[in-house]
């Protein structure tokens, strides 16, 4: 018989005090598998490894504050920026390939999820590198053709329980007592990306310019052009005047009902440029050196803000999310060692009823160091066991939480993710294995064989 298959037997004998050892070790190594693997999927979440863009162009401000709006939807936007700077400065700069425009501030009306007005060329980027936004059986990037059309995510189709056709109502600026009368229709559901595009409803520009209240004041508009350093001629400002107040006049005859019955509730009504505001302008440069240079002078000034969108995450990540999973990771490890401190007391408390089946051993011929490797072997299954089990629990636990974490936090969790420093736990086990029972063994090392019969 083998040392590790009497270890066995030894165990047997006292079951339920080795399934309680075995079990505190499982419920420490679970807690930190668990830890490992969230830790590890909120780190790829919010680490961006690269997009269809690599710049964001924003309002001066938070570049960490940019970037949770723009591409996590959490928080709003900052100032806009004038439609021109949008046309003149950006699109028209040799080194960008591509400049995507999203304005934000509205929510839905049911739900409470953040609308994005874009063009379909945002659907023509990658949301992670190698992986396209897919709509069922269409292309993405021929949708929003209509001023109300609406692309939504996956998680707003199944938390309002929306399909195409299906409309909806948009709160102005997240205030729940200005609800637009105009009504957006859905055209396309996307599928599921792990992103936060999931909660997120895109809206047609166009539509979304016309709305009232979405529109700069004219007096507004115009100082905020000259702050940007463009020339507003007298006629220009004249022109602007007017279009601002037929459009007024416009939203009065609205409200009084006058177009009641209407389509979409609302009349779609071209908005001039210069009354148009951008709150982010996605950036793809040509080459990623030019990006470098771009977000230099753009900084250089005080209108607008370039940030590269992996710098700021990687820093909050680091600085933050890193400390949090340190402290879980040492509260966890603490459990585990007190885990191997009862496997040391359970072990070494039995010693006392085991010197006569110890002292029978060494009769029968048992080397000391025999007897002290059934008890290491003893420790060793104890926590070998404790251990797999764990790694069983720790998996099963974060495989019944993805659905929480996917429908609360809108994070796609992969039940089967498997962490590198998971590895770790092995020869740490092991080692916690050998400490806790190395006294117990050296107790039984020097069990002396005549006083354990004669007693």
């Amino acid at each position: 018989m083998t040392l590790l298959a009497i270890a066995w037997k030894s165990m047997r004998q006292r079951s339920l005090s080795s399934l309680l050892t075995a079990l505190s070790v499982a419920l420490g190594v679970m807690l930190m598998v668990a830890v490992l693997v969230i830790n590890g999927i909120v780190s790829d979440t919010f680490r961006q490894k690269g997009t269809g863009f690599n710049l964001i162009i924003s309002s001066p401000g938070s570049d960490l504050a940019t970037v949770l709006s723009c591409v996590y939807r959490i928080g709003l936007p900052g100032e806009p920026l004038p439609w021109r700077f949008y046309e003149e400065d950006i699109l028209k700069n040799p080194a960008i390939e591509s400049a995507i425009p999203m304005t934000m501030g509205d929510a839905t009306q049911a739900g409470g999820f953040p609308i994005v007005g874009t063009t379909a060329e945002f659907f023509g980027m990658e949301y992670e590198p190698g992986k396209h936004f897919r709509v069922k059986g269409q292309d993405p990037r021929k949708l929003l053709t209509g001023p109300f059309d609406a692309i939504i995510g996956d998680r707003v189709a199944r938390e309002n329980g929306w399909d195409l056709g299906s409309e909806f109502s948009l709160i102005h600026g997240g205030m729940d007592d200005h609800v637009h009368d105009e009504k957006f229709k859905v055209v396309g559901i996307l599928a599921m990306t792990g992103t936060a595009n999931d909660k997120t409803v895109f809206v047609n520009l166009d539509g979304f310019f016309s709305m009232s209240g979405h529109d700069k004041p004219a007096t507004e508009a115009l100082k905020r052009l000259r702050d940007f350093g463009y020339e507003v001629t007298p006629q220009q400002e004249q022109t602007l005047l007017k279009a601002a107040a037929e459009l007024a006049h416009h939203g009065e005859e609205e409200a009084a009902g006058d177009h009641a019955g209407h389509e979409h509730h609302g009349h779609f009504h071209s908005l001039p440029n210069d009354l148009k505001e951008v709150s982010f302008i996605l950036v793809r440069t040509k080459r990623p050196a030019q990006a470098i240079m771009l977000t230099a002078e753009i900084n250089e000034g005080v209108r607008a803000m370039a940030v590269n969108p992996i710098r700021p995450m990687a820093r909050f990540l680091d600085n933050f999310v890193g400390s949090i999973r340190t402290v879980l990771l040492f509260l966890t490890a603490l459990i585990v060692v007190v885990a191997g401190v009862g496997i040391f007391v359970s072990i070494y408390n039995s010693m006392a009823d085991r010197r006569r089946e110890i002292a029978i051993m060494r009769a029968l011929g048992a080397q000391r160091v025999t007897v002290m490797l059934i008890i290491l072997g003893e420790s060793l299954l104890l926590c070998l066991s404790g251990g797999l089990l764990g790694f069983t629990l720790g998996h099963g636990l974060v495989f019944v939480a993805a659905p929480f974490i996917e429908s609360r936090a809108g994070i796609l969790v992969n039940p089967f993710k498997f962490e590198l420093l998971e590895i770790a736990l092995l020869p740490m086990l092991l080692v916690m294995a050998i400490l806790a029972g190395v006294l117990p063994g050296l107790a039984a090392y020097r069990t002396d064989v005549a006083s354990s019969l004669s007693d």
